[in-house]
């Protein structure tokens, strides 16, 4: 069977007027309109295209790459609203439809949201939502903790940052904990950091401060050398001026300098830090 709003790996049955028409391995057919077409096709070859719905909902196949497929997360801009609710750009030629029902907050064109993107059982139609806690499973968890995952950050809360890990789970970066702007569509990388109860997630964009802690003192030292045995961080710097430097936190950077102090490699000074030189 063809996987609507998925990539389906075809075969080329035949050659029309109007395009290509490929197989599954059942025989279900869809069209693959001429524009799409090369010079490399050619009958019995397979190929992978993208299956989704035309304008009069017949499935139809393209070789085009769309910014979110079924079942998934993307942040995509509102290109148009109507009576029956908006439409998004998702890099193809008919835009995606999110009902009104589908909308958190009712949308304007130019907006930029995080949706997702279902096959609706009653219309048989793709439609994004914005009701983002809906489509979310914690119960069964895929992730263990100081797993690295993909993020997408969708909303922001009192708390900080709420996000969607792997496109599966929901998780929670601690406002506290953040010390780069971030903002609602970024898909930073980021750690499992604490797994609460109710399989709750809290999310770091660090790695542990334990393997931070090596890297971050080579990194020191990198800085000691580039600026003549002196880097002009201590224990006094903000959190921000640390990670705007170094990209780690302002604890890592402790025990870092403090790892560096007991080995005799550098002297610590109200103003910096100054590399201790070999004689």
């Amino acid at each position: 069977m063809l996987f609507i709003g998925k990539y389906n790996t075809l075969t080329i049955e035949r050659v029309t007027s109007v395009g290509m028409y490929l197989s599954d391995v059942e025989g279900e057919e869809v069209l693959l309109p001429n524009q799409y077409l090369t010079d490399e096709m050619k009958v019995e070859d397979t190929i992978k295209v993208f299956v989704y719905l035309d304008s009069e909902d017949r499935p139809v196949a393209t070789t085009e790459t769309p910014k979110i497929i079924r079942n998934e997360f993307a942040f995509l801009q509102v290109k148009d609203v109507s009576e029956h609710g908006a439409f998004l750009d998702w890099g193809l030629i008919k835009d995606l439809f999110v009902p009104f029902r589908e909308q958190s907050v009712p949308m304007e064109i130019g907006e930029w949201h995080v949706v997702f993107l279902y096959l609706d059982q009653k219309s048989s139609r793709l439609i994004a939502s914005t009701k983002i806690d809906r489509f979310l499973e914690n119960e069964r968890l895929t992730v263990k903790e100081g797993d690295q995952v993909d993020l997408l950050i969708w909303q922001k809360t009192d708390l900080g940052y709420n996000a969607i890990v792997n496109q599966y789970h929901k998780g929670l970066i601690y406002a506290n904990e953040v010390f780069k702007d971030l903002k609602v569509g970024d898909a930073p990388k980021g750690y499992i950091k604490k797994i609460r109860p109710e399989n709750k997630l809290d999310i770091s964009l660090q790695k542990s401060s334990v393997e931070q802690i090596e890297p971050a003192a080579q990194q020191i030292l990198d800085e000691l050398k580039k600026g003549d045995g002196f880097l002009n961080l201590s224990d006094h710097s903000s959190p921000e001026e640390i990670y705007k430097r170094l990209e780690v936190s302002k604890k890592v950077f402790k025990k870092a300098i403090g790892g560096l102090y007991k080995s005799g490699t550098i002297r610590i000074a109200e103003e910096g830090i100054y590399l201790i030189q070999e004689d």
